[in-house]
């Protein structure tokens, strides 16, 4: 009769477990679900500014292309390529001695018109006073007289032929005239290189570092938005003061430079519909240089109060913005929001939130409008990147 007797077993055990079972249910047989467990965070009031941002290429303050002032031979190139050079350095030697020779011959003319001139000085003075003996006719002294001013006008030519003489020997040393960093040698030593306004040989180039420019092309929505604020006084126009600017570079998180924006054009580009306009930034280390692509921010409102919450606090309800907030009860209250733009990895909230109030910041799926949840609180910061 072993039959039975398991049956009876098998019963016995199978009634607490059922005991056991409706223990653990709810009114009705329904299970409890757990309370959901989020994290939350107060937003962070601030006073903000918001930025508009622009993308530009850098350029050089000065920038100078040298060129042979006089025709010769290059004896000597005096400088490190690539080097940083101050302004007065010896770049180049052009031979000097066929200028040398010039000069040397000006001065001789300079010196023989001199002399000219001494003695058709002492002729009209004679003449003078001949003329008052009557010992000579007035046809005579005034030959003298002119003879002398066209001595005077000689050596004043030849003086003339001896600074110009004197320069071109002086253009025979080729000096930076401004302080930067210097390229390449387009002509070593030995070359034969051309002088003069045309055709004159392009030697080498030199570009100032510090400060860098930073150009830019502003569209014609936000020209003609800082102009209203301008009207209205909530921001000062570049047209008329410096305002503050930010870059970074393509390798650079977040805005690591500061700077100004120093000049705005005077019209619109019709092809573009943008207009140009210059911010310049410190560059003491000479790390950045002319040509690379930056991003450039400048102010794009007055300061305003508003608040900073968490990017991932947002979520998205058919194109509007809303985030959960926690009442008295630890409640769940569902709340629409206007945003503003992204701010220190933060986001700007401009209407719909409160300073004091609580902030969902994790365990937004587990959140329903109405339903208690259990918070935790932690600090409103940007949330860290996934390992």
């Amino acid at each position: 009769m072993p039959t039975w007797r398991h049956a009876v077993a098998a019963l016995l055990i199978a009634i607490p477990l059922a005991s056991c079972k409706r223990d653990a249910a709810g009114p009705g047989g329904a299970p409890q679900a757990a309370t959901p467990e989020v994290t939350v965070a107060k937003p962070i009031a601030k006073r903000l500014m918001d930025w508009d941002e622009f993308t530009g290429r850098l350029t050089s303050r000065e920038r100078v292309d040298i060129h042979a002032r006089v025709s010769g031979y290059v004896t000597q190139v005096s400088f490190k390529e690539g080097a940083e050079v101050k302004a007065g350095d010896l770049l180049f030697t052009i031979d000097p001695r066929p200028y040398e020779a010039i000069v040397e011959r000006a001065e001789a003319m300079l010196a023989q018109a001199k002399t000219a001139a001494e003695l058709a000085g002492v002729e009209a003075k004679n003449a003078t006073a001949l003329r008052q003996g009557q010992a000579i006719s007035v046809e005579e002294s005034e030959r003298r007289l002119k003879s002398a001013t066209g001595e005077m006008a000689g050596v004043r030519g030849a003086e003339a032929a001896l600074r110009a003489a004197k320069l071109d020997l002086e253009f025979t040393q080729i000096r930076a005239p401004i302080s930067g960093r210097i390229s390449d040698a387009r002509v070593t030593e030995g070359n034969l290189v051309s002088g003069g306004i045309q055709g004159a040989t392009l030697l080498t180039t030199i570009v100032a570092l510090d400060p860098i420019y930073c150009e830019i092309e502003a569209d014609e929505r936000s020209v003609l938005k800082y102009r209203e604020m301008h009207k209205s006084g909530e921001r000062v126009s570049a047209m008329f003061e410096r305002i503050p600017a930010e870059m970074s570079l393509i390798n650079e998180a977040g805005w690591q430079h500061r700077g100004e924006v120093d000049f705005v054009d005077n019209q619109i580009n019709p092809a573009t519909g943008t207009i140009r306009a210059r911010a310049v930034f410190p560059n003491a280390d000479r790390l950045m240089a002319p040509g690379f692509f930056a991003k450039v921010r400048v102010p794009g409102s007055g300061e305003y109060d508003g608040l900073l919450i968490r990017d991932s606090a947002v979520g998205d309800d058919q194109g509007s913005s809303f985030v959960w907030v926690l009442d008295a009860e630890d409640k769940a209250v569902y709340r629409p929001i206007t945003l503003g733009p992204l701010l220190d990895g933060l986001r700007v909230v401009r209407s719909g939130l409160k300073a004091d109030e609580r902030v969902v910041v994790l365990g937004l799926m587990s959140v329903r409008n109405g339903v208690k949840v259990k918070p935790s609180l932690t600090e409103m910061k940007p949330a860290e990147p996934a390992k």
